[in-house]
């Protein structure tokens, strides 16, 4: 026996009761169950004998034929619960009148046991409904696959902040592109008053 032969039968496991896991949501599990154990108590008890030393009692009824057939046919629902989902109404509401017919035919159903396993079983049997498979999310791009960022235009930065454009440096080293002209235009330092941009004359310009 090798090491790893615990491994796969823990796998095979885990693998098969995972099946048993999808195949009892797809369908009433619990409520079959319930249903299906409701019909033993109905069939036993009615041909059952207590004995007490040599006292036999007998709790057979003269509807004892009767719970065999109810008992039966919970049996039955329980099973049709289990492989024919779509009848689940159907069996469900059957359950519940048998349950009710067993109350004066089987002992009272019983001895209340199989009445009340049929009843919350035939109730779980109407009020189940398949569960509806889970829709796909809208997804959007996937991470890195967006298209490339536009080019910002010249004059703006990537955050929509404007930038000035590095000066220009003339031959001889002066800003602007000419010797004559420093940071501004000729009419930014003139004193002449002559130019109509400074709005005034010269002297009150300098002064």
């Amino acid at each position: 026996m090798s090491a790893e032969t615990p491994a796969a039968e823990s796998g095979q496991f885990t693998a098969r009761r995972l099946q048993f896991r999808a195949w009892r949501g797809t369908r009433p599990f619990w409520a079959g169950l319930f249903v299906l154990l409701s019909g033993l108590p109905i069939i036993y008890f009615p041909y059952y004998h207590l004995k007490f030393g040599h006292l036999t009692l007998a709790m057979s009824t003269t509807a004892g034929a009767g719970s065999l057939i109810i008992g039966v046919l919970l049996i039955v629902l329980g099973v049709t619960l289990w492989v024919q989902k779509h009848v689940r109404t159907f069996a469900g509401v059957a359950a519940i009148l048998l349950a009710l017919v067993s109350l004066p035919v089987s002992n009272f159903g019983g001895f209340i046991f199989g009445f009340l396993l049929a009843l919350i079983g035939g109730g779980m049997a109407v009020a189940w409904s398949p569960g509806e498979p889970p829709q796909a999310q809208p997804g959007g791009d996937a991470p890195g696959e967006g298209t490339a960022p536009e080019a910002a235009p010249y004059g703006q930065g990537v955050d929509g902040a404007a930038f000035e454009a590095p000066y220009d440096h003339g031959v001889d080293g002066a800003i602007g592109g000419g010797g004559s002209q420093a940071h501004g235009g000729p009419a930014e330092h003139d004193l002449s008053g002559t130019s109509p941009a400074n709005g005034a004359n010269g002297r009150h310009s300098a002064g």
